[in-house]
């Protein structure tokens, strides 16, 4: 079973993910983990990454496919994979039908999990963070004992530059803008898997199983 797994930030993906790979264990290949081991290991596609981060630039797509296929011939991948954080575009989608193409693989199911983005914008710029121990909270759904004071070491509780409401709405534009063609692009194949992700994690989970084994 090889999957895609698609969701805008604050959508759940991280934790349905981890819940993923051990329901069907299968490994979570992600595009940033693979970048840093192949700089790690200094491999060839590893150096050839390193060169354009180190001008501040975008690794360009074949080298993104390359580590891909690596990472996807190793012998943890021979039941199937997550991909996750990859593709991101349609042109990626297509250099990646080619390249499984060429293995004699493909893209089984594209699990896309929806939330409004005024569910989003409540879960992402309700986020806290404590400056002293690093625990996190949420103004709604986990919120502390005192207003802007860690329950644990009673330091001083902040929000991240990235969770203010500017910044979110603009990563969920982004978002949309690179992401909505892509759903249309696996919807035309009939592999999206369209999933309400607004309720408990547990039975969002459930909804994404059942949709996996149908």
């Amino acid at each position: 079973m090889n999957i895609v797994l698609l969701g805008p930030p604050g959508a759940g993906k991280g934790t349905q993910a981890k819940r993923l790979i051990e329901k069907f264990a299968i490994p979570q290949v992600s595009t940033g983990d693979m970048l840093r081991a192949a700089l790690k290991e200094g491999t060839p596609l590893g150096l050839e990454a390193k060169k354009y981060m180190d001008q501040g630039a975008l690794v360009p797509d074949s080298v993104v496919i390359g580590l891909v296929k690596e990472r996807i011939q190793k012998s943890d991948c021979d039941k199937g994979y997550m991909l996750d954080g990859f593709p991101r575009n349609v042109s990626q989608a297509g250099a990646l039908d080619e390249m499984l193409t060429q293995l004699g693989q493909k893209i089984d199911d594209v699990v896309c999990i929806e939330v409004p983005n005024e569910e989003l914008t409540a879960r992402l710029t309700g986020r806290r963070t404590c400056r002293n121990c690093g625990a996190g909270y949420h103004v709604l759904f986990d919120p502390p004992k005192t207003e802007n004071v860690c329950d644990r070491c009673g330091g001083e509780l902040y929000q991240r530059d990235d969770d203010n409401v500017k910044t979110v709405s603009s990563r969920l534009q982004t978002y949309e803008s690179q992401t909505k063609p892509l759903i249309d692009y696996y919807e035309k194949q009939g592999k999206i898997r369209r999933i309400n992700g607004v309720g408990n994690m547990e039975g969002i989970f459930n909804l994404i199983a059942a949709a996996l084994n149908r």
